[in-house]
């Protein structure tokens, strides 16, 4: 097919100009679809980014954990006795990786592996005066740690000091003992061990729970503690894809034998509701984009009705069917274009009035949303090529009419 024409264009833009009010009508459904999709994209984009900041918040991508004990009856004494016996779960006690210093290289070693954390978590009692808590003591090495959880971020008094005498704690525990900054805790391990800690800094997780029950001490004043002498109780990993975790994850467990579970499997139920939020999405998109084709191709149909004499003086003019075919399609297009055009600035509008006005009891935003040129170039791309795809039919209908019918119809 050649090159549009500049004759194509200036009768394109006439026939548009002429049924001026269609075109108006049809630009504006095409504006009104293009809107909904900027902005149902840019705030549901916007609404899963937030919930998996907060998921993300104070966990990692994947993390490996120690095989869980299970009891064996044994084979040599088997009866019907033991065979009818119930055998009863044995305690998860405390333990360390195998070998975890070489499971961590491997696993450095893996595509789209980041960082590779190790820490020693057990529970512990903390007793201050008269009141005590039942807390989880989480042993980290800082300069990797920081790398998956923003730490530093999250002290709100204090700083992230780390010596073997320093503690971390979240403030919701600080507020139920009274604690500040420089103040003295006796902390006791389900072992036995105890230690006197002092507070060096008090962080916010923004979440109470984890506030209330969180505590962090340096790597081996926590496998001290806890008695793990050179080991650890998990491994945390961070991934360049976090929805390629739960791959990753089985890659590890299928080269190492050490169980690892994602984020995507520990939150399986947000997950489904993330996957339902694209679905959604997508679903919304394809429903308007197939509204806008509907009315551009029934906007172009009554066009080549209308314009059925004006066709025909053409043909007989000696202009081709090519060019009668391109003619239609530049209309298809040019609506597709103005219509998204205009779409894209009311879209976001309507985004910049969301961002000022949506905003929950603490002054932010409800759903923080960005304006990313890529989801306007988008919409632009796919107003215009729906355009240009909705109009082949008419298109089609019109470089097919006789001359000589169409002049005398």
């Amino acid at each position: 097919m050649r090159r549009w024409e500049p004759f194509e264009w200036i009768v394109a833009s006439r026939f548009l100009r002429e049924g001026r009010w269609q075109t108006v009508f049809i630009v504006g459904g095409i504006a009104i679809g293009v809107a909904v999709i900027v902005f149902m994209s840019a705030l549901l984009t916007g609404l899963q980014a937030n919930f998996i900041r907060r998921v993300l918040t104070a966990q990692a991508h994947i993390q490996l954990l120690p095989a869980k004990e299970v009891v064996r009856a044994l084979r040599e004494r088997r009866t019907q006795e033991t065979e009818d016996a119930t055998l009863q779960a044995p305690l998860q006690r405390l333990k360390s990786i195998d070998q975890w210093q070489s499971v961590a290289e491997q696993i450095r070693a893996m595509p789209k592996v980041m960082v590779v954390s190790p820490s020693a978590t057990g529970s512990a009692l903390i007793v201050r005066g008269e009141t005590s808590r039942a807390v989880s003591v989480v042993g980290i090495d800082p300069s990797l740690y920081f790398r998956i959880v923003d730490l530093p971020g999250m002290i709100v008094r204090g700083g992230v000091r780390l010596n073997p005498d320093d503690i971390l704690v979240g403030t919701d525990l600080a507020s139920d003992l009274g604690l500040e900054v420089g103040d003295k805790l006796h902390v006791t391990a389900a072992s036995g061990a105890d230690d006197v800690f002092t507070v060096s800094g008090i962080f916010d997780l923004g979440n109470k729970g984890a506030n209330q029950r969180t505590t962090y001490v340096a790597l081996r004043t926590a496998q001290s503690l806890l008695g793990l002498e050179g080991g650890v109780s998990s491994l945390d990993v961070t991934v360049s894809e976090i929805y390629a975790a739960e791959d990753v994850a089985q890659r590890i467990t299928a080269q190492t034998g050490v169980e690892a579970d994602s984020w995507i499997k520990t939150n399986a139920q947000f997950f489904s509701a993330v996957r339902a939020q694209i679905t959604a999405n997508t679903a919304i998109r394809f429903f308007v984009g197939l509204s806008v084709a509907f009315g551009i191709a029934s906007v172009l149909f009554v066009s080549v009705v209308q314009k059925s004499r004006e066709i025909g003086i053409l043909r007989a003019m000696g202009i081709t069917r090519g060019s009668i075919l391109r003619l239609f399609l530049l209309q298809g297009g040019l609506l597709g274009l103005a219509g998204s055009a205009v779409g894209a600035a009311i879209g976001a509008a309507a985004l910049l009035l969301w961002q000022r006005f949506a905003r929950g009891p603490d002054g932010l935003p409800l759903v923080p949303v960005t304006l990313e040129t890529v989801l306007f170039a988008a919409a632009l791309l796919l107003a215009t090529v729906t355009g240009l795809l909705a109009a082949v039919a008419p298109a089609l209908r019109a470089a097919r009419l006789d001359p000589v019918v169409a002049i005398r119809g």
